[in-house]
């Protein structure tokens, strides 16, 4: 059952303006149109909803404790772009429910996995290893017990694009620069990949007639 035409669900773009559009999306060639898509649809979405309440709790704060709170956001976003890079959807399975369908999913653990090892630029810097040792102590650690865990700390800026490091006491993670990474893979790699792929578009479409659901 879709949610009421009326909602919001990209800035000011609502079910009805998702549902209008969706007939002329047959045409995957369309490059003006997709990039419309793209500002309109995702990346007000993401404007709205955290890159501007990031932006916010960066400049009225310090360095006093509101990393967390950003990485808190950063481990949500994470999870939004790889699944609407893949087009998956989450539902929530019960012992005994039907078997989770071709683009659904029940847990998030490869979802981080596949974002940091495959997406650019953060492949350059994670490996399969610290994916999961990322997705256990920081987006888990936060998520659940609103702290790190396993000696990973969240720092403020390496002032060289480090968004990972090890050191022989800690695991440090860079607030700002994986933010910047993240601004990168969006306006960048994404983007590029968006306009170019079909399998991309149609994940989109997947993921954006989702969100269109109760």
């Amino acid at each position: 059952m879709q949610l009421s035409s009326t909602t919001y669900i990209a800035g000011r773009k609502t079910v009805a303006d998702w549902n209008a559009l969706k007939p002329s999306l047959v045409d995957m060639t369309n490059t003006v149109l997709w990039t419309s898509v793209y500002n309109d649809f995702y990346i007000a979405r993401l404007k709205d909803r955290y890159l501007d309440p990031i932006k916010s709790i960066k400049q009225d704060g310090g360095y006093t404790g509101e990393g967390f709170s950003i990485m808190t956001i950063i481990c949500s976003l994470i999870e939004f772009l790889e699944t609407t890079y893949q087009g998956k959807n989450y539902r929530y399975r019960r012992t005994g429910e039907p078997v989770l369908g071709q683009f659904e999913y029940s847990a998030s653990g490869q979802i981080f996995i596949d974002f940091l090892t495959n997406r650019s630029p953060f492949n350059l810097q994670f490996n399969a290893q610290t994916s999961e040792e990322f997705y256990k102590n920081i987006r888990c650690g936060l998520l659940h017990e609103a702290r790190t865990n396993g000696n990973w700390t969240i720092w403020g800026n390496s002032g060289n694009k480090t968004l990972i490091k090890k050191t022989a006491t800690e695991t440090i993670v860079y607030r700002d620069d994986f933010y910047d990474a993240l601004l990168e893979f969006i306006n960048t790699n994404y983007k590029n990949d968006f306009l170019l792929s079909t399998d991309r578009k149609e994940a989109f479409i997947r993921k954006f007639d989702k969100l269109c659901e109760e």
